[in-house]
């Protein structure tokens, strides 16, 4: 801003002064020479009037030049007042014509009282103000009012969950197919995935019960076979109920250790997608403190941190679907809580 701008009545006063300071010197000089050009002398009402029109309003101005201009704040009681402000700062949104007080009115943005607000420093003036986030933490005014966070401090944040967007699932589907036995409770394995990997069990080997197999390529040493039992089931091609050898198969794998899969051995082909099992990952988001659009994967079964990448440990991913993700959080009072994320969002509420 140009000093003219800042200082334009000091401007204006000089200038008024400098023409007529001008106008009153060429008057008096010309009233010098009227007798000697026209013989005459210079008539009028009086001495005391001047020979120039507000002439004198120059002490006047002179006076103003010296006047102590500093700005005080004015107080009612003790709450300052802004006397520059000549209209309402707010108005009712159902009738604009009732001023509000921030003070003493009624809710500007309700739920949020007027002097949540005031108390922290923010500007409830804005139509969008409690969606506005002044610390850039990814959580807006309304969230950290709720929360009984800072809405000024990155670091005091409501629960990060919250923000954990469910981007999609990445599922790898596979099975196991037995053939026959030996009659001694050895069986034959092959193995395939919806990624177009296969494995086999060495021609001619036999796992036995407690024997762990496929010892290289895909899915080597995850897989041991508990043992096998007869049933009776339905055939459905010849609608006759039949004996049916199942096998039971113990994954080993970190995240699902312990669970055990069952296979019709020997296992057709029509039968494979009725046996199809599914390794499943979910891919997610935090959309706060500068990590939105970062995406990280967590299998099934498996604890991770928020935000990504730290040690400790306190979210778990206890299923995932195509459809959503089920995550289990210690709350703020110590208690464990489970959320369910559908794919494309953040939780619907969290405690």
């Amino acid at each position: 801003m140009s000093w003219f701008s800042t200082n334009y009545e000091k401007a204006a006063l000089g200038g008024a002064v400098a023409v007529t300071l001008s106008l009153a010197y060429f008057g008096w000089s010309k009233f010098g020479g009227v007798e000697e050009d026209f013989g005459a002398v210079l008539g009028g009402r009086g001495n005391n009037i001047a020979a120039v029109k507000d002439a004198e309003l120059i002490p006047k101005a002179k006076t103003s030049l010296t006047l102590d201009r500093t700005w005080t704040l004015a107080l009612s009681g003790e709450r300052p007042v802004d006397l520059f402000t000549g209209i309402p700062l707010f108005v009712s949104s159902a009738d604009p014509e009732k001023p509000i007080d921030p003070m003493t009115g009624e809710p500007i943005h309700p739920p949020i009282p007027n002097l949540w607000w005031i108390q922290n420093r923010l500007d409830p003036g804005f139509a969008d103000s409690p969606k506005r986030d002044p610390d850039q933490d990814g959580f807006s005014n309304f969230e950290e009012f709720t929360a009984k966070t800072d809405p000024n401090d990155p670091k005091s944040v409501p629960s990060l969950i919250a923000k954990l967007l469910f981007v999609r699932d990445e599922s790898l589907g596979w099975v196991i197919r037995p053939t026959y036995g030996d009659g001694n409770g050895g069986f034959p394995f092959s193995f395939q995935d919806t990624k177009g990997a296969t494995n086999k069990t060495p021609p001619g080997e036999m796992v036995v019960a407690n024997g762990l197999f496929f010892p290289k390529g895909a899915m080597s040493n995850r897989f041991k076979l508990l043992g096998s039992e007869v049933r009776m089931e339905m055939n459905p091609k010849v609608n006759v109920e039949m004996e049916t050898t199942y096998v039971k198969i113990e994954d080993q794998r970190p995240n699902k250790k312990g669970v055990v899969y069952e296979f019709p051995a020997p296992m057709s082909p029509d039968r494979m997608n009725e046996h199809l099992n599914y390794d499943r990952s979910a891919v997610l988001s935090l959309e706060a403190l500068g990590f939105n659009g970062k995406e990280f994967k967590v299998e099934e079964n498996t604890a991770f941190s928020i935000p990504p990448g730290g040690t400790k440990l306190d979210y778990f991913v206890k299923s995932v679907t195509p459809e959503q993700v089920t995550v289990e959080y210690t709350a703020p009072a110590g208690e464990k809580k489970i959320v369910e994320i559908k794919k494309g969002n953040m939780p619907a509420s969290v405690e």
